[in-house]
C-alpha cells in the first residue's frame, strides 16, 4: 500500500494486479509504504477503513481518496494458479502443481474452499464499507497506460515500471463449462470489471 498524503490518495495493493512493481516506481515519492506485513500490505478497504484511516480522520483530519486495480476476473485466478505453481511451492498445502486449471477454478467455487484455491475476492477486497469508505479510483489491469497517466497527473512524476513478482508462464485453459459455472457462481466479479470506465 501506498499512501501520497499531501494528494490524498491511498493506493491499495490488490493481490495479483501488478502493484509491487508501483510500490518500487513510487515507494519514494509515498509518504508512507506498506509492504510488510502482507496482511498490511494488501489490506483490503475494510481493513483501511477500520485501522488506517482513523488514523488520517481522527489525527490528520483529512480523508484519502482510494485507488484499486482489479484484473479480468479469469486472468486473475490464472495469475494465483500459475503463481502457486512456482518451483518452492512443491509438496505445500497451498501448491497448485498437477491441479489443471479447470480443477482449480471449480475448487475455487466451493463454499469451503482449499487452501490452494482460498485466494479472496476482488469485489470483497474493495466493498464500499457502511460508513460510505470505498474505492474512488478504479482501474483495469489490463490498461495499464490510462492508470500511469493518472498517477502521472495526481502526483506530478514520471516513473520507470518495471515488472516484478510475475507468475510463471504457463499455458492455462478453461473448458466452456467452468467458465460459464465461474462467471454465474461470481457474477460480482465480473460486473464490476465489466463497470470500470
Amino acid at each position: 500500500m501506498l499512501i501520497f498524503y499531501k494528494e490524498r490518495l491511498a493506493f491499495l495493493s490488490v493481490p495479483k494486479t501488478g502493484t509491487t512493481a508501483y510500490e518500487t516506481a513510487l515507494r519514494d515519492r509515498a509518504d508512507m509504504v506498506i509492504s510488510e506485513p502482507a496482511m498490511l500490505k494488501h489490506a483490503p478497504v475494510y481493513r483501511y477503513n477500520r485501522f488506517l484511516r482513523p488514523m488520517f480522520t481522527n489525527v490528520c483530519d483529512v480523508e484519502l481518496e482510494l485507488l484499486a486495480v482489479m484484473r479480468e476476473p479469469i486472468s486473475w485466478l490464472g495469475s494465483w494458479w500459475r503463481y502457486r505453481q512456482r518451483p518452492f511451492m512443491k509438496g505445500k498445502p497451498n501448491s497448485t502443481q498437477g491441479i489443471s486449471f479447470d480443477d482449480f477454478v471449480l475448487a475455487y467455487l466451493k463454499g469451503k474452499k482449499p487452501g490452494f484455491a482460498d485466494v479472496g475476492a476482488q469485489s470483497k477486497f474493495m466493498e464500499t464499507q457502511p460508513n460510505g469508505t470505498g474505492i474512488t479510483h478504479l482501474f483495469k489491469y489490463e490498461d495499464q497506460a490510462k492508470l500511469q497517466q493518472f498517477l502521472t497527473d495526481r502526483l506530478n512524476v514520471t516513473f520507470d515500471l518495471k515488472q516484478e513478482n510475475v507468475s510463471p508462464t504457463i499455458a492455462q485453459t478453461l473448458s466452456a463449462d467452468v467458465e460459464a459455472r465461474f462467471r454465474r457462481k461470481c457474477a460480482a466479479e465480473f460486473e464490476l470489471y465489466e463497470s470500470i470506465q
